[in-house]
């Protein structure tokens, strides 16, 4: 296929005109191209060479090579150079030629249209008779040749990165500022763009637009463009980035793996790495390293996580040389991070590796770990092992037959100490990186006997906290990309012959258990959620964790030992957290508490059975409560966590266990708790408090003695033993209490003494006691009950019961002034009431039962009872005339007639 051609300088008069203008045209080129490519093809010499140059200066002037995207979609590649005066002897004429793209087309045989640069094809002048020939290619010249590219490159290497960098960003879009190049020379432009072409994609190489020399770099519409030193400038212009070669050293820092990698393969002179056309940063890391050629630690990091994902699509040889150069040693680190000949990575606050090098590497060992021969991947796990203790990497999952017996012996004496300070960190969760430390210390044989009990120590408070977090979650353990082939702590790696490859040391065995943290009923991955409110629930503990205590017999040991401890201290904490955590306590004998925690499970709070639930948490202890006390206590407070026991429940665990025992084990206040705490309705309390008293006769505090003084009495009043003198001595109990009674005991004994008052007849002694002392609560108790449904039932039913009340709350006026309001008060609101609604036989009944009790009480009655004078004087004794105080008539009463209608 021909390509349309066109040339363009200033012309003799003809046909189309004098001055500039196309004199030759292919065929079929529309007139709107023409004026398309007027525009672009266009040159203006610089201000500081020659106004009137010779023929030898002339070859000094730049050549505006440039590739051009057209508005149809189509390109025009052309070059514009100076030729001096034109025909009329006018200086500053040019020749333009260039070639048509149609969209979609390229040149000849795939060229890229860098390789035109100064190709024969061009010409300088129009073509005799203004016919153009048919171009089939383009040799390309000397200049872009390897080497010339090569030394060009070396002699820019301090910009190469932040080139490519730029590039990178134009290419892919993500940042569309032009790019200026200032050189001396139109030809070092070339160069440039013949770089950028190289190391770019093929497809974008071919879309990548340029211009060689302008002298107004603000109007040039190409991505590249080439200018001299005496271009109007444009580093103020947001709309470039210029890379001023003819400038100072350029040592900004790159942060661009891939421009840095692209700089470093050119710099090392292996262009033919880029031979894929991919222009893929792990794919050219790769290559780079196997070829030999020294990355910084972002490239090599890119170089493992490729590697990882297509190992076992290398060439063996290929593999082979890549995990030598990346177990070799530390890559440069990652530019603005660390000094000339710095070779640890650098880590951010959290711990994250700041480069990836440390994380890619675990990554590509976990997947070559077992598939290939120790010999080659042994280097590897000792780089990673020594980066993952020295410099908080993550920790890989080797096992025994990852190393070499001479690398274990190696690394066993250089990373002892680390390894020990490392499982001693308190500032990391213990079930995290210092576990997985603990796990490469039993790899290694490097003894951690000194630092394991107060590890273990720190593993059982953040257990029962719920800060354990899986060894592959937590900070500084291996992880890696979701297509890196990563095997978790405690998994298995396929090994050669389809068997499983040990996931840990012949201390560490792996189950199989699967993800870190998972249920242990349906085996599902994902955190456990440890309940805030320490309700039971409980959750797995990791995976890793689970390995170590089976596998390690003296962390087994430690560690339960230290949550016995916490479970004695904090039983529902404990259980809340180990309930259901698969930790192995069968294993070893002992632990009481923590056996009950975990086995025993959470407590079931809906209710049922509890003192069954008690004995069954007691025999899961596997000892006697009389051998070891503290065991009571402990499933005391599993079963009852939030709250006591009723008292039928108390005072079973009192007779079933004895007095003894509950001193012994502490448990004696929360029986005394019970009680005390308990509500006024529970009928048992009364018998606990006396059990109570009977079995600590002399251990008992003073401030529990009395209200369970107080407790005993309410449950005797109405019996045989209730003896005299009610009131005074609930008061002496009460106001000589070491402190202060709790309100359910005050307000049972309260109730007990009025319950007792009410029930007529009342001792005219107790009675008088109750007036006297004018005590609010014993007084608002007599109140409440005499309103109550049970005394207002009697009162409607039983006359002689009506006429008690009547003698009660009519007598010893003047007492208390509290005695007599509550009195007239129960007069007026509760006794009129049902004394008018009575039928006439009621009330008979009732003022025969007072004529019994003496004249002056049926006397007293009938001037309360009576509408009169007297009448309304008892009415304002009693606060009865006041509207608002009208009581409530009950069904069936007649109102008797106002004051106005009587006669």
């Amino acid at each position: 296929m021909s390509l349309a051609q066109l040339h363009y300088t200033s012309a003799p008069p003809g046909p189309d005109g004098s001055g500039f203008r196309f004199t030759a045209v292919s065929p079929g080129v529309t007139p709107a191209l023409l004026r398309e490519a007027e525009q672009l093809i266009g040159y203006e010499p610089p201000r500081d060479l020659a106004a009137r140059p010779d023929a030898e200066q002339l070859k000094s002037f730049p050549k505006a090579f440039a590739f051009s995207e057209l508005s149809d979609g189509g390109m025009l590649l052309s070059r514009s150079v100076y030729t001096g005066a034109d025909y009329s002897g006018r200086w500053g004429n040019f020749h333009a030629h260039a070639f048509h793209l149609p969209p979609g087309v390229r040149l000849p045989d795939g060229a890229l249209p860098i390789t035109a640069w100064e190709s024969p094809r061009w010409a300088d002048a129009t073509p005799e008779g203004g016919r153009t020939e048919p171009v089939d290619r383009f040799e390309p010249s000397g200049l872009l040749r390897r080497d010339g590219l090569v030394a060009f490159a070396r002699s820019r290497a301090d910009r190469l990165a932040a080139f490519f960098a730029d590039l990178r960003a134009l290419a892919d879009g993500t940042d569309t500022r032009q790019i200026v190049l200032v050189e001396h020379d139109s030809a070092d432009v070339a160069q440039w763009i013949a770089l950028a072409c190289t190391v770019l994609a093929r497809e974008q190489a071919h879309r990548l637009t340029f211009v060689t020399y302008t002298r107004r770099p603000q109007q040039a519409r190409q991505q590249i463009v080439g200018a001299l030193p005496s271009s109007e400038p444009a580093g103020h212009d947001h709309r470039f980035r210029v890379h001023d070669c003819t400038a100072g050293t350029d040592t900004a820092p790159v942060d661009d793996a891939w421009a840095d990698v692209c700089a470093r393969v050119w710099a090392a002179g292996r262009p033919e790495l880029f031979r894929d056309g991919s222009g893929e940063l792990g794919r050219l890391a790769v290559a780079a390293l196997v070829d030999g050629v020294g990355l910084r630690a972002d490239g090599r990091a890119a170089a493992a996580r490729w590697a990882a994902d297509h190992a076992f699509t290398l060439p063996e040889e290929s593999l082979t040389a890549l995990v030598a150069a990346l177990a070799g040693g530390a890559g440069e680190p990652r530019a603005g991070t660390g000094g000339p000949g710095a070779r640890e990575t650098r880590y951010s606050p959290t711990g994250t590796p700041l480069d990836g090098e440390p994380a890619a590497l675990a990554a590509l060992l976990a997947r070559l770990d077992g598939q290939v021969p120790t010999v080659v991947s042994a280097p590897l796990a000792a780089r990673v092992l020594a980066s993952a203790v020295r410099a908080r990497g993550p920790v890989p999952p080797l096992g025994a037959g990852s190393l070499t017996p001479a690398l274990r012996a190696e690394l066993a004496r250089d990373l002892a100490p680390d390894l020990r300070r490392g499982v001693a960190d308190a500032a990391e969760p213990a079930a995290g990186r210092p576990l997985a430390l603990l796990r490469v210390a039993d790899l290694l044989d490097v003894d951690c006997t000194e630092v394991l009990a107060e590890f273990a120590g720190r593993i059982a408070r953040d257990l029962v906290s719920g800060r354990a977090t899986a060894p592959d979650a937590a900070e500084g353990t291996a992880q890696a990309g979701p297509d890196a082939g990563t095997v978790p702590p405690g998994r298995s790696t396929p090994a050669k012959d389809g068997g499983p490859h040990p996931a840990g040391s012949a201390r560490f065995p792996a189950d199989g258990r699967g993800d870190p943290l998972r249920s242990p009923a349906d085996g599902r991955g994902g955190p456990v959620s440890f309940p805030a409110d320490g309700r039971p629930g409980g959750g797995s503990c990791p995976a890793a964790l689970l390995d170590a205590v089976h596998g390690h017999p003296a962390l087994r040991t430690a560690l339960f030992g230290a949550l016995n401890s916490l479970a004695a201290a904090n039983p529902p904490g404990v259980a809340a957290r180990l309930a259901g955590s698969g930790l192995p306590v069968s294993l070893d004998s002992g632990f009481p508490h923590l056996r009950m925690c975990v086995q025993a499970g959470g407590t079931d709070r809906r209710g049922g059975e509890r003192l069954g639930r008690f004995h069954e948490v007691l025999r899961t202890a596997g000892v006697s409560p009389h051998a070891e006390p503290a065991v009571l206590r402990t499933a005391f407070h599993l079963v009852w966590p939030d709250g006591l026991p009723t008292g039928e429940e108390a005072s079973l665990l009192l007779d079933e266990l004895g007095s003894d025992a509950h001193r012994v084990a502490g448990t004696r206040d929360l029986l005394v708790g019970a009680a005390l705490a308990a509500p006024a309705d529970d009928p048992a309390v009364p018998v606990l408090a006396t059990r109570l008293l009977r079995g600590f006769p002399t251990d008992l505090p003073s401030a529990h003695r009395g209200p369970l003084l107080l407790l005993e009495f309410a449950g005797q009043l109405g019996t045989e033993a209730e003896g005299e003198g009610w009131v005074n001595r609930v008061l002496g109990l009460r106001d000589g209490a070491a402190e202060a009674v709790p309100e359910p005991v005050t307000r049972r004994v309260c109730d007990a003494v009025a319950r007792r008052l009410l029930a007529a007849p009342a001792p005219e002694s107790e009675l008088y006691a109750l007036a006297r002392s004018g005590d609010p609560a014993l007084l608002a108790a007599y109140a409440r009950l005499a309103r109550s449904d049970r005394a207002g039932d009697r009162l409607r039913t039983v006359p002689s019961y009506v006429a008690a009340c009547f003698c009660d709350w009519s007598a010893y006026p003047g007492t208390h002034p509290a005695w007599d309001e509550m009195r007239t008060a129960l007069l007026s609101k509760v006794l009129r009431p049902v004394v008018r609604a009575l039928p006439a036989e009621d009330l008979a009944e009732v003022e025969e039962a007072l004529r019994r009790t003496g004249r002056g009480r049926l006397d007293a009655y009938h001037a309360w009872n009576r509408p009169g004078a007297l009448g309304r004087l008892a009415g304002r004794l009693t606060g009865r005339g006041r509207r608002e105080d009208r009581p409530t008539a009950w069904y069936g009463d007649v109102e008797p007639p106002g004051e106005e209608g009587r006669r």
